[in-house]
C-alpha cells in the first residue's frame, strides 16, 4: 500500500480526540482553506514544507527514533527499532514509546495495523544517510544482472538457484545473517578486513570524491574481493566508491552496537531560587533594559544612523549610538533589531530612522514600552546580539538577512527548556541551559561566536529579564504562553512608571532614577548632556548644552521655568547663574542669509529700492545706507529690478562687473525615450508584507467533520462530466497549471480570491527550483503576477511552471 494511502487510512481509523490532537499538533496542515476529506488532509500532511514545520518541533530522542527507523528502511516492527536503539527493556522502553506517540501525534510514523511502522517519505529524505547507513542490499542490487549474481554466489559458497529472482533472494537471506557476514569477513584478506572495517565505522556521507571519466573503485586495496562476494556494491548510476549495504555495515559494527538514543535531557546543576528573588531580578533587568533602550531610541531619533552601501548599520554607527545612549553593543543591536521589528525603525533612503510608531511608544509607560521590545524578541528570526559570523567577521545591525528558522526555534527552545526546570529551582550557571536546549531543540542554530552553546540567546533573555537567576521569570512565561494581555499585566506588575522629576544639583547635575518619562527626558537632553543612563540617568548642564536650548528657541525665562517644573526641590543658584550668563551672550554676533547683495554709493536710491512696494517680492533688507540684501538669487533680483525701471548691473565673485552677452540657442536633437516594461507602480510597493494570521480552527469541529465525510473527493473534470469546480479561479489555474494537484489547486485558487500569502515551488527556464513567498496575487492568465519576498520585488510567474502549492 502507498505511503499516501496507508496515512490516510490510519488518520480514518482514529477516533475524533486522536484526530484532533493530530490536527492540533499540525496547525500547517488546517491552514485556510480547511481540508474536506481525510484523503486531503493526508497529503497536506506528507508534503516536504509541512514536514519541514513539523521537525524543529522535536525533541532529541524524537528525532534519534525517526532517523534510526528510517536506517532500518521501509516498514519496521517495533521490536527490530527497539533493538537498534537498544531501548528493549526498563525506563528506555518506556521513553522510546512516549516518542513514537509524539511523532504519532504529528503523524510522521504510524503503525500500519501489521505490527510494522511507518513514516512518511518526505521524513525518510531528510537524512542523506540515516546512521551513516547506506540502502538495503536488495535495492542496491536493483540492476545487477542475473551472472552477475551467480557469481557472487558461487564466491560465497553458496549453490546459486535457477532464476534471478531466486539468486536474489538467496543473497539477500545470506547477508542479513549477521553470523555469515561474520565468517565470510573473516576468511577475507587483511587489507579487504581493514577496508571493510574502515567502511562500516564511517558514515556513508563521506563519500570520495572522484573526477569524471576515473577508474573504478577495484583500484582500492581489498575492493575487488569485497566486490565478488556483493559486501559492497558498485552503484553504476552515480561516480563515486563502492556502498556497503545495510546489513553489512550492521553486522560488521557488532551485535553491541546500537543507534544514539539519548532518552533523558541532560543534567544541569540546580540551585534552590525563591520566586520573590527571580521577580526581583527580573524587574531590575527589565527596567535597566527598558531605560537603555529609550536612550538607544532617542540617539537614533536625534541623529539617523546611516546604512552600509551593503546594507545594515556598520560598527562605527553602532559604536556612536552606543556612546551616546551609554549603553553597550549587545544592547544596541537588541534595541535596534526589536525596534526595526515592531515598526518603530524604518529605512529612510540610506538611512534608519524612527517611524511615526515611535512617537507613540516614546509617550508610553516603560512596561507598555517593553512589552512591545518583548514581543517583537520572541518572534526575531535572527539573533539580534549576534556581533560576528562563523568566519569572525563583524555583521552590520539590521543587514535583512534571510530569516533564520533555527534562530527562531533556539529562542523558542530556551524558554521550554527553563521552564521544564523543577519549581523553586534554577541553574547554578546560566551556561547549564544550552545543552538542554540542544536537547528540546536538536534543529536550533547557535551563533558561531558562542563558546558555550547559545550563549548570545541566554544573554539576550538575561538582559531583557526573562531569565533570573537561572529561573524562567515572570516575563518569560507569559512569552512562551504567547498571551499578549499576560504579558502586559506583568510587565506592569515588575517595572515602576516613569520619572518625572529630577534631582538637579549645584554641581550642575540632574540624576533622574528609574526610566524618565519623555517630556522630561526630552527637556534634559535639550539642555543638558547626558553622561549615564540605566536604573539611573545622569545629565550634565554646560554652557554649550544651554546654548544649544536657546539655539532651539528657548527663551531663558522659560527654560528655568521648564526646569523648575520638573525638579524636585528648588532649582540651583548655579544652573540660574550659567542660564543666564550664557543668554547674556547668546545672538551678540547674528548671520544672515543672502541670496544675493546690492550696494551702490547713493543711500537714498537703496532707500527707495527697500521702501519700493513692487519690489517687496524679492526680500530687500538694508544693512547699512549703502547695503541691501536680497532673499532671492541674483538673476531674479537682476530681472525684477529692470522690470520696475532700475538699471543696475552684476557682478562676478572678485567683484567685477559681469559682461552679459546672450548666445544663440541651440536645441540637442530629440532622442526617443526608450520603452519599458509595467513595474507594477500602480501597486503599492511596500518594503515587508504582513500577512494576516489565519482564524483559529476548532481541532475537535473539524475532526468530527472529516470523519464523517468520504476519505476522498473525486477531482473535477474541466469538460464537465465530473465534479464542478468550486469557484472560476480553481477552474483556469487548473486549466494553465497543469503539474499541480486539484488540492494545489484549490489553495493557490483561495490564496488569489482572499488576497492571502502563499509559498510555492517555482522552476525557472533554466531549471533551477525555488521556493518562493508570494503575496498580492493578481491571475493575469497563463501568468501570475504578484510580490515576490525571496528577490523583495514584483514578478511575474508563468502557471505551468509552478510544481507545488503550501501555506506559507
Amino acid at each position: 500500500m502507498k505511503s499516501r494511502s496507508t496515512l490516510a487510512a490510519w488518520l480514518g481509523s482514529l477516533d475524533a480526540p486522536c484526530l484532533a490532537r493530530v490536527l492540533a499538533t499540525r496547525k500547517d496542515a488546517v491552514a485556510s482553506p480547511e481540508p474536506r476529506t481525510v484523503g486531503e488532509l493526508a497529503d497536506r500532511l506528507q508534503r516536504p514544507g509541512s514536514v519541514a514545520l513539523a521537525l524543529p518541533q522535536l525533541t532529541l530522542p524524537c528525532l534519534q527514533v525517526a532517523e534510526a527507523l528510517a536506517a532500518l528502511g521501509g516498514p519496521a516492527s517495533r521490536d527490530a527499532l527497539a533493538k537498534l536503539l537498544g531501548a528493549t527493556e526498563g525506563e528506555a522502553a518506556r521513553r522510546l514509546d512516549s516518542a513514537l506517540e509524539v511523532l504519532a501525534d504529528h503523524a510522521l510514523v504510524w503503525p500500519d495495523g501489521t505490527a510494522a511502522l511507518r513514516m512518511t517519505s518526505s521524513l525518510r529524505q531528510a537524512w542523506d544517510a540515516p546512521l551513516g547507513l547506506d540502502a538495503p542490499l536488495e535495492r542496491l542490487l536493483a540492476g545487477t544482472t542475473s551472472d552477475e549474481l551467480r557469481t557472487m554466489l558461487v564466491a560465497l559458497g553458496i549453490k546459486p538457484p535457477g532464476t534471478k529472482q531466486q539468486r536474489l533472494a538467496a543473497l539477500v537471506e545470506h547477508h542479513s545473517d549477521p553470523e555469515s557476514i561474520a565468517t565470510v569477513v573473516a576468511r577475507a584478506p587483511s587489507t579487504t578486513q581493514k577496508l571493510l572495517a574502515n567502511r562500516a565505522d564511517s558514515t556513508a556521507g563521506q563519500r570520495q570524491f572522484r573526477m569524471f571519466g576515473s577508474p573504478e573503485p577495484d583500484l582500492e586495496p581489498g575492493a575487488r574481493w569485497a566486490l565478488d562476494r556483493g559486501l559492497l556494491i558498485v552503484d553504476r548510476h552515480r561516480y563515486g566508491p563502492a556502498r556497503m549495504p545495510v546489513e553489512v555495515a550492521l553486522a560488521l559494527r557488532g551485535p553491541n552496537w546500537h543507534a544514539p538514543f539519548d532518552p533523558l535531557p541532560p543534567s544541569a546543576q540546580l540551585a534552590v531560587i525563591g520566586s520573590t528573588e527571580v521577580e526581583r531580578e527580573a524587574a531590575a533587568t527589565a527596567t535597566t533594559l527598558a531605560a537603555q533602550a529609550a536612550s538607544v531610541l532617542s540617539a537614533c531619533s536625534a541623529s539617523a544612523p546611516a546604512r552600509l552601501k551593503s546594507g545594515g548599520i556598520g560598527a562605527r554607527e553602532l559604536a556612536r549610538i552606543g556612546k551616546a545612549a551609554h549603553a553597550d553593543a549587545a544592547v544596541v543591536r537588541l534595541t535596534l533589531e526589536t525596534a526595526y521589528a515592531a515598526g518603530l525603525l524604518g529605512r529612510d533612503g540610506d538611512r534608519v530612522a524612527p517611524t511615526g510608531a515611535y512617537d507613540a511608544w516614546a509617550e508610553q509607560e516603560p512596561a507598555e514600552r517593553l512589552a512591545v521590545l518583548l514581543r517583537a524578541w520572541h518572534n526575531l528570526a535572527l539573533t539580534p546580539a549576534q556581533a560576528r559570523d562563523e568566519d569572525n567577521k563583524a555583521l552590520p545591525a539590521l543587514a535583512g538577512a534571510p530569516p533564520c528558522a533555527g534562530c527562531l526555534q533556539a529562542r523558542h527552545g530556551l524558554l521550554h527548556a527553563a521552564a521544564q526546570l523543577p519549581a523553586g529551582h534554577g541553574v547554578a550557571i546560566a551556561s547549564d541551559l544550552g545543552p538542554l536546549v540542544a536537547w528540546y531543540r536538536p534543529l536550533a542554530d547557535s551563533s558561531p561566536q558562542d563558546g558555550t552553546l547559545f550563549a548570545t540567546v541566554i544573554r539576550e533573555a538575561e538582559l531583557l529579564g526573562i531569565l533570573a537567576r537561572g529561573v524562567l521569570s515572570p516575563l518569560g512565561t507569559a512569552l512562551m504562553e504567547d498571551d499578549i494581555a499576560a504579558l502586559a499585566a506583568v510587565c506592569r506588575r515588575l517595572l515602576p512608571t516613569a520619572t518625572r522629576t529630577a534631582r538637579i544639583g549645584a554641581d550642575l547635575t540632574a540624576v533622574v532614577t528609574g526610566t524618565p518619562s519623555a517630556p522630561l527626558a526630552v527637556l534634559l537632553d535639550s539642555v543638558a548632556d547626558r553622561e549615564s543612563s540605566g536604573t539611573a540617568s545622569v545629565w550634565r548642564f554646560s554652557p554649550g548644552s544651554v546654548r544649544r536650548a536657546l539655539d532651539a528657541g528657548h527663551s531663558p525665562d522659560g527654560l528655568t521655568a521648564d526646569l523648575a517644573a520638573v525638579a524636585s526641590g528648588p532649582l540651583p543658584q548655579p544652573l540660574s547663574y550659567l542660564i543666564a550668563d550664557t543668554a547674556r551672550g547668546h545672538g551678540r554676533v547674528r548671520i544672515a542669509p543672502a541670496a544675493c547683495v546690492i550696494h551702490g554709493e547713493d543711500p537714498a536710491l537703496l532707500t527707495e529700492l527697500a521702501a519700493h512696494r513692487k519690489l517687496a517680492v524679492l526680500g530687500l533688507r538694508p544693512l547699512a545706507p549703502t547695503v541691501l540684501v536680497s532673499r532671492s538669487p541674483l538673476d531674479a533680483t537682476l530681472a525684477v529690478l529692470r522690470a520696475e525701471g532700475y538699471a543696475p548691473v552684476a557682478e562676478t565673485a572678485d567683484g567685477t562687473v559681469r559682461i552679459e552677452k546672450k548666445r544663440p540657442q541651440r536645441a540637442a536633437a530629440p532622442v526617443p525615450t526608450p520603452r519599458r516594461a509595467g513595474t507594477g507602480a500602480d501597486r503599492p510597493n511596500a518594503a515587508r508584507h504582513t500577512a494576516k494570521k489565519p482564524a483559529g480552527v476548532d481541532p475537535n469541529a473539524l475532526a468530527a467533520r472529516l470523519l464523517t465525510t468520504p476519505p476522498t473527493t473525486p477531482d473535477p473534470d474541466p469538460f464537465g462530466s465530473g465534479v464542478p469546480f468550486g469557484t472560476d479561479t480553481e477552474e483556469i489555474v487548473a486549466w494553465y497549471a497543469k503539474q499541480l494537484s486539484y488540492t494545489d489547486v484549490r489553495q493557490l485558487a483561495h490564496a488569489i480570491d482572499t488576497g492571502t500569502p502563499i509559498t510555492v515551488e517555482y522552476v525557472a527556464t533554466s531549471g533551477n527550483r525555488t521556493v518562493r513567498t508570494l503575496s498580492r496575487l493578481e491571475l493575469d492568465p497563463p501568468y501570475l503576477e504578484a510580490w515576490c519576498h525571496l528577490r523583495d520585488d514584483e514578478r511575474v510567474f508563468t502557471l505551468s511552471r509552478i510544481h507545488s502549492v503550501m501555506p506559507s
